[in-house]
């Protein structure tokens, strides 16, 4: 969204990124923007995987930026995490071709990585450094929310009017609803979707155990679960799902097409999002959220800071963390009256419309580039 929104106001935009599944071409033009791929490692969640991936990164990273330079130039490098690192690729071009630098602030690297491994220490140490020598380099940062730019001015020492607040928003023609397909559904009354990644700190493990304590205790048999995704956690995932027994109760879908999405999605009683609280998900906006909004879903999620910021009345919150009550909340609002549902939903999309959707981000995001 934001390159698109650049390229249709002037500005000539190359993109560097990780090849992926059926995106594995190493250039073309998409809608008129450059994109350049590279190769990574296998995905492996552990401190050495993940320095493996991010030095092999940065190696492409920084080649791909040099072979932009010669080819076309560029007077900004916008940078995105995570990682913290790729400052190392920009500060080359902001000291020697005096290049300006963006800092698109995603993610809570520290918080992220005690999420993930559970404790501070010394890699904790180093990523805070790492955050630190990233907003130094910034010379503008663009933050996704309320919480993470006042992270940026107090944790970053950034001026706060060099922060931006341009939301992760979905485009609102996109992001759509379009007829439901009853196949998803596999015979049961009731779909509940989850879009997202599958690492440690996602929750998908919570949804899991949720659906266990439905089927298996609530003995509950009208309702079916269609995760759309993928991530680190995959494969445990659905080994954890095979031993509780609940294989013909979810499916995974992997990364699928945005038609497939769509479609799933579109399919959904409910959509959820199970990210537990913690110092990471209190203050992050997660993308599906404003997508469930985006396609009219009503949504059930743990009472997180940001979480409820977004959503408002479109979701339903469950104790953060108390896996029993997320459950109870699933089947409260399947068993809830259809027109409340609709109402949620309603909400959802109506306030994504007038207030959150990309058209509202997009003149924040010129206003950053034309600083």
């Amino acid at each position: 969204m934001e390159s698109k929104t650049l390229k249709s106001n002037g500005y000539q935009v190359s993109i560097i990124c990780p090849k992926d599944k059926g995106f594995d071409k190493e250039f073309e033009v998409i809608d008129g923007i450059y994109i350049y791929r590279h190769d990574l490692p296998p995905e492996k969640s552990s401190v050495l995987g993940y320095l493996k991936e991010y030095s092999y990164a940065l190696f492409h990273e920084f080649r791909l930026a040099r072979k932009i330079r010669r080819e076309r130039g560029f007077d900004i490098i916008q940078i995105c995490n995570p990682p913290d690192v790729l400052f190392l690729v920009a500060v080359w071009f902001k000291l020697f071709y005096r290049s300006k630098v963006i800092f698109d602030h995603h993610d809570l690297n520290p918080e992220l990585y005690e999420s993930k491994f559970g404790k501070k220490g010394f890699f904790h140490y180093v990523l805070r450094i790492a955050e630190k020598l990233t907003f130094r380099t910034a010379d503008q940062v663009i933050s996704t929310n309320e919480s993470y730019k006042e992270i940026a001015i107090s944790r970053g020492g950034k001026n706060p009017k060099c922060v931006q607040v341009v939301r992760s928003s979905p485009s609102l023609d996109f992001f759509t609803a379009k007829k439901p397909n009853p196949d998803h559904k596999k015979g049961r009354k009731f779909l509940i979707g989850y879009l997202g990644v599958m690492g440690e700190s996602d929750g998908v493990d919570h949804l899991i155990k949720a659906v266990d304590i439905i089927v298996n205790e609530m003995k509950r048999v009208d309702i079916h679960f269609c995760l759309v995704g993928s991530g680190p956690c995959f494969d445990d995932l659905i080994k954890l799902t095979r031993d509780f027994g609940l294989a013909k109760f979810i499916d995974f879908t992997g990364r699928v097409s945005d038609d497939d999405l769509l479609s799933y999605l579109s399919s959904c009683d409910i959509c959820v999002n199970p990210d537990p609280l913690n110092s990471l998900n209190d203050k992050s906006t997660m993308n599906k959220i404003l997508e469930y909004m985006a396609l009219g879903k009503p949504i059930i999620q743990y009472e997180t800071l940001e979480g409820k910021r977004s959503a408002l009345e479109a979701s339903l919150y469950a104790i953060p963390n108390d896996i029993k009550d997320f459950a109870c909340k699933i089947t409260e609002l399947c068993d809830a009256d259809k027109h409340i549902k609709i109402q949620m939903g309603s909400f959802g999309r109506k306030r994504m419309e007038n207030n959150l959707g990309w058209k509202f981000q997009e003149q924040k995001l010129l206003e950053v580039y034309q600083r």
